[in-house]
């Protein structure tokens, strides 16, 4: 396609909110006419299958829950007037918490204010916080926040010693549906425990969000932490930031959460529209579809040219592969669906990864985040006429042609500046693709069976160490892998036995090898 007749395409398909300053141009997906025709039908399916979703309708049948993240922002549209209630309220104790610990109208003990707030959380629970405290977050917010979102012992013995002066003014977020889900609960007792080893109350310090009646719910009640927010059965992890999960850590930092629900509301209603080049939602939807044929046989790069927005494509990580990477469809046959996601921000990639993307392997499609304020400030010259923001729009520019020109696909969102209206804006933008795309290709966006899977898996082998220990606890010699398998009950499981063992071991736990460690099957295995 030559300039002109390209100029025209991007022209054609160029979408622009002007509400949000937000543009959208798949113009570089080579998608035709005739592709589009041929999915309307399957739009206008996935069109009426939001509206219904957005009216209650049960989407998840796993756990017969509704999907209401869109209520968030637009309350009104809840399915009863008590959640309409009950969401209004939540937003206002959550402002009011904010103010007063902001202001030290509620402090620790031992300090006039907090200082700084650890939030403990997984997936969904700690990616959004994330993403949105690395891109609107002052350079000195009123609270510095801390994330524990591993069960990683020395990540959390990291974050401990960083704050080891200042625990007395330190606030702790515990942030789990239902109580139970393991690294928030061990972060959770491993945080208590090094309160008390300052001999902190850690009650003063504690704030849950989480389900009503959950096990965490009923320990902050009963032990008197300074605050409860509500985590709602129809809100899911991966679109739960604009929930008490992503707005109370925000606005203890000082970010403008109204602004940031005001951004979502705002796109929400320009992805409710029910024709295709209108909805910017519906565009990223078809641009994912034809790229990997519906199959997600392409990978999605994405590539936020602002530092602010590093962490953009790790949240996009989480929602889109959660939501799509099923192998079910709803009709229950086998259909390995999902879209991976990757990405780091530009124009680093210039000298990372953009090269295998315009000579390598064609497995991808590029969506490049463009950003056109540069700065709040006038920017120097770094050469005549040239700013290092010339720069950076000149890289992305670059690469977006340089990958046009290799037959490599790209998306670019434009927004004009990192704020909360953006940000809220790009959530809700990316929470409708998915949600859209995922009817397209028939399956069900709002589960998660594989994550269950995973957990399950995990608990057998905690379960399996249990028993292994209790076998060399009541030995009176030293065992073999298979001896301890067998008195362990679990034959077909010596491979895992070996490296619960050699683990334990590792972290002087009592575990003795005997044998040379280069032959597991030689090994004779005691505790001391």
């Amino acid at each position: 396609m030559d300039a002109k007749a390209l100029w025209q395409r991007y022209q054609d398909w160029l979408y622009f909110h002007e509400g949000l300053g937000l543009y959208l141009d798949v113009s570089r997906m080579r998608f035709d006419d005739a592709f589009v025709e041929s999915l309307r039908p399957k739009f206008e399916q996935a069109f009426a299958d939001m509206a219904e979703l957005e009216k209650g309708a049960i989407a998840n049948p796993d756990e017969n829950r509704m999907v209401g993240h869109y209520w968030l922002r637009n309350p009104d549209l809840a399915p009863t007037p008590e959640l309409t209630q009950e969401i209004v309220q939540t937003l206002e104790q959550i402002e009011a918490f904010a103010e007063k610990i902001q202001t030290g109208a509620i402090h620790p003990p031992r300090a006039n204010r907090f200082t700084d707030v650890i939030s403990i959380g997984i997936g969904g629970s700690a990616l959004g916080p994330e993403f949105v405290a690395e891109a609107l977050s002052s350079d000195f917010p009123p609270l510095k926040i801390h994330f524990i979102d591993n069960t990683d012992p020395a990540g959390i013995d990291r974050i401990l010693t960083q704050l080891r002066n200042s625990l007395a003014s330190t606030l702790v977020l515990v942030i789990s549906k239902s109580g139970g889900t393991p690294e928030p609960r061990n972060g959770m007792i491993e945080v208590k425990k090094a309160y008390a080893g300052q001999n902190l109350d850690f009650a003063q310090y504690a704030v849950a969000i989480t389900s009503a009646d959950s096990n965490l719910d009923k320990v902050a009640k009963s032990e008197g932490w300074l605050a409860r927010f509500p985590m709602y059965d129809w809100v899911g992890g991966r679109t739960s930031e604009m929930s008490a999960v992503g707005l109370v850590p925000a606005a203890l930092q000082g970010i403008d959460i109204r602004a940031m629900l005001e951004g979502a509301k705002e796109m929400d209603d320009a992805t409710r529209v029910a024709d295709l080049k209108n909805n910017p939602a519906a565009l990223l939807a078809l641009s994912w579809y034809y790229a990997g044929n519906g199959k997600g046989e392409k990978d999605m790069v994405v590539l936020p040219y602002k530092d602010s927005l590093l962490l953009f494509s790790r949240y996009l990580q989480q929602l889109v592969m959660e939501s799509l990477g099923k192998e079910k469809d709803l009709d229950g046959n086998t259909v390995y669906q999902g879209i991976a996601v990757y990405g780091n921000k530009g124009s680093t990639d210039q000298h990372a990864y953009v090269q295998q993307l315009r000579e390598g392997v064609p497995n991808f499609f590029a969506t490049l985040i463009e950003v056109l304020e540069d700065r709040k400030n006038p920017s120097p010259e770094i050469d005549p006429g040239v700013t290092a923001g010339d720069y950076l729009s000149g890289f992305l520019l670059g690469t977006r042609q340089a990958l046009y020109e290799n037959q490599r696909d790209s998306i670019t969102v434009t927004i004009p500046q990192v704020n909360a209206r953006t940000v809220g804006a790009l959530i809700a933008l990316y929470e409708r693709a998915v949600g859209l795309y995922a009817s397209l290709v028939n399956i069900n966006a709002y589960h998660q069976p594989g994550v269950e899977a995973g957990k399950k898996a995990a608990a057998a082998i905690l379960d399996l160490q249990k028993r292994v220990l209790e076998v060399l606890q009541s030995a009176k010699s030293a065992l073999t892998l298979d001896e301890i398998a067998e008195k362990a009950g679990a034959s077909q499981e010596i491979e895992s036995i070996y490296k619960i063992l050699r683990h334990l071991q590792a972290n002087q736990r009592g575990v003795v090898f005997q044998g040379n460690l280069a032959q597991p099957s030689s090994l004779k295995v005691s505790v001391s």
